[in-house]
């Protein structure tokens, strides 16, 4: 018995567990509602028969009553027509009429408070799927929003932040060595233009130094190395430049005598 007992228990289990699991809250609602509202129609179908059958009981009372009364009279009628057999009779049938009336009033008076009580719990019936209608709304607000929440938790677990964290950092980087680079192109650019300048600039003392320097190697005087107010052909600097042409022609015709 402890077998099938545990056996019984697991497999209980088991479909209670796929029950759970296949329960759809929101449409688990819906049929709650429609399962109220089936017992709604229903109580009202009873309240309706038991309202039916109260009129048919207060009819047939009201009839017995009415008969008993008219046989009352007619025992009253016989009984001064001196017809003591009629009165009898008459009586007869009055008790008869009174006691199925006084059945009927117990009957009757029975049936007006199972009346009562069905519309009491047709009114309690009606206010509970009011609110089960407006919880249900509200539960399938809060449902929705429970969903959509653990759509979001899925879809933020499911992120790799260390990926995503790791490519925004690649990009920020390549964005730092592209400015790095376009300010390096700006400066050896204006490097560029500065280094033309200078050339501008420096280039008349260039030629300067350059002329200095002829000056020397051919022994005339550059004009910055002239005193103030000297020219640069007087008879002393110009006596030794004749006396070296004059000997080089002499050489010249001397090779050329020899020939």
């Amino acid at each position: 018995m402890g077998i099938f007992d545990r056996i019984s228990r697991v497999v209980r289990a088991n479909v209670n567990d796929m029950i759970d699991k296949a329960e759809d809250p929101e449409k688990v609602l819906e049929q709650s509602i429609r399962e109220m509202g089936d017992d709604l129609v229903k109580m009202r179908q009873a309240v309706a028969q038991a309202i039916a059958s109260q009129k048919r009981t207060e009819q047939q009372y009201q009839k017995n009553m009415s008969e008993a009364n008219t046989w009352q009279q007619r025992a009253q009628l016989a009984l001064s027509k001196g017809e003591e057999g009629l009165a009898r009779e008459a009586l007869v049938r009055k008790k008869t009429h009174a006691d199925t009336a006084a059945t009927l009033k117990t009957q009757l008076d029975g049936q007006i408070g199972q009346i009562d009580s069905l519309r009491r719990n047709l009114t309690a019936l009606e206010s509970k799927i009011s609110e089960a209608k407006t919880k249900k709304d509200m539960l399938k607000a809060r449902l929705s929003a429970a969903k959509a929440n653990q759509q979001l938790q899925n879809t933020i677990s499911n992120i790799n932040t260390s990926s995503a964290m790791s490519a925004f950092e690649r990009m920020e980087d390549k964005v730092l060595q592209m400015e790095a680079v376009s300010q390096s192109a700006g400066e050896l650019a204006g490097m560029g233009e500065e280094s033309k300048w200078a050339q501008l600039e420096g280039g008349s003392a260039v030629d300067d130094e350059l002329a200095a320097l002829k000056a020397q190697l051919s022994g005339t005087p550059t004009p910055s190395a002239l005193p103030s107010g000297t020219t640069s052909s007087t008879p002393a600097q110009s006596t030794p430049v004749s006396a070296v042409d004059d000997e080089l022609e002499q050489l010249r015709q001397q090779l050329n005598k020899g020939y």
